[in-house]
């Protein structure tokens, strides 16, 4: 009998006020009249709960975006879920912040850019940077755990000790340095984004040195980018292994970007229970367990560990999601991570020459980013 998942991932809408060119959200939006409503998630709070997981992520978009969003966190709570926003902050008052708390929120999240206010607000696409600095001060003044997300790429990694020491002012319990990840927008922008093997190197010795100075006040975890690991990271977990996500449209995916593969076809909430959609639908069983597996997978010591890797990754690379994911050393599409590493390293993606590239994306992708903030 398969474990019952141990997380939910609640992705309660796609509206986003920010404008990030690193989003590894999908490029196919659902709309605000598509999104669950509050019964249809308090239905789902129920559901998980019975299931008997212990985690509800509350994500999007924007969660701050959703109205009822003390209403939804009540009813996690009530489910027995322990409830993590993981938000901007963008749209949160002190008063709001209350209010979530006294709903029963255990865990905040909160985004920062840059260290450096005018390059935050301009990897965000919005002025937040100075709010989110007071933000993080009032959230110090409530029992709650309290986290600081980081992403890091090309444009900031030479500065990574200062940010780190700028996030330790903000005293955290726990700081993610999270490499960006090449799903949506962010592949489209990968050129300007993808890290130096210098900067990667640099950054591994930073990050070393601050988890020795800060052990026992501020946990700090990181994993090395994806393209420049000798071996995959186990996504998610491993496909329909440990967590579920719901989109705000009700669809059930083993991960947030699932639906760029073809083929497959997702439950939506509204329709199948989340026992049946774990236990028995097509999608959650199609790259469990090791049958799935071509070579070396099959007979790799470390296919219980990274379970092949990043099923949507192998497939936006390579354009097949049986195929082993090509971060791996041992993958024989590996040639096409390193062929994107040595043309992000060009002349043509200079350091001095990718924030240009940037300004460019930006521009071009106005009418995603006026969806993203109003997706009617």
């Amino acid at each position: 009998m398969l474990p019952n998942p141990l997380a939910l991932i609640a992705e309660i809408t796609h509206r986003c006020p920010l404008h990030c060119v690193y989003c590894s959200n999908p490029t196919q939006l659902a709309s605000a009249d598509s999104e669950l409503t509050t019964a249809e998630w308090e239905d789902v709070f129920e559901q998980s709960g019975k299931l008997g997981m212990l985690h509800a992520h509350f994500t999007g978009g924007e969660p701050l975006a959703r109205a009822d969003l003390t209403e939804l966190i009540s009813s996690a709570r009530g489910a027995g879920l322990y409830s993590n926003l993981i938000t901007s902050g963008i749209g949160l008052s002190e008063e709001r912040l209350q209010a979530l708390v006294n709903g029963g929120l255990d865990h905040i999240q909160i985004s920062f850019q840059d260290s450096r206010e005018d390059a935050a607000n301009w990897i965000a696409g919005a002025k937040a940077h100075a709010h989110k600095i007071e933000l993080s001060r009032a959230i110090r003044r409530y029992k709650i755990a309290f986290t600081v997300n980081l992403v890091v790429h090309r444009q900031n990694l030479d500065h990574l000790d200062e940010m780190i020491a700028f996030i330790e002012q903000l005293n955290p319990d726990r700081v993610e340095i999270a490499h960006t990840q090449y799903y949506g927008w962010a592949l489209s922008n990968r050129a300007a984004l993808m890290p130096t093997p210098a900067q990667v190197e640099k950054a591994v010795a930073i990050v070393a040195e601050a988890e020795k100075r800060l052990v026992g006040r501020i946990r700090i975890d990181s994993v090395v980018p994806d393209y420049y690991a000798k071996f995959p990271k186990a996504c998610m977990g491993g496909w329909g292994r440990k967590l579920m996500l719901i989109n705000p449209a009700g669809k059930v995916l083993p991960c947030h970007a699932a639906e760029v593969l073809p083929g497959l076809s997702f439950e939506n909430v509204r329709e199948k229970s989340l026992h049946w959609i774990w236990q028995d639908s097509q999608s959650f069983r199609r790259f469990r367990g090791e049958d799935w597996m071509p070579e070396p997978c099959r007979t790799c010591d470390r296919r219980a560990e990274d379970f092949g890797g990043c099923r949507c990754q192998a497939f936006l690379l390579t354009g097949d999601a049986g195929a082993t994911d090509p971060a791996c050393s041992l993958a024989p599409a590996h040639d096409l991570v390193v062929a994107a590493i040595r043309s992000a390293n060009s002349q043509a993606h200079t350091p001095a020459s990718t924030a240009s590239s940037f300004v460019q994306l930006q521009k071009a992708n106005q009418d995603f980013w006026s969806y993203r903030t109003n997706p009617e």
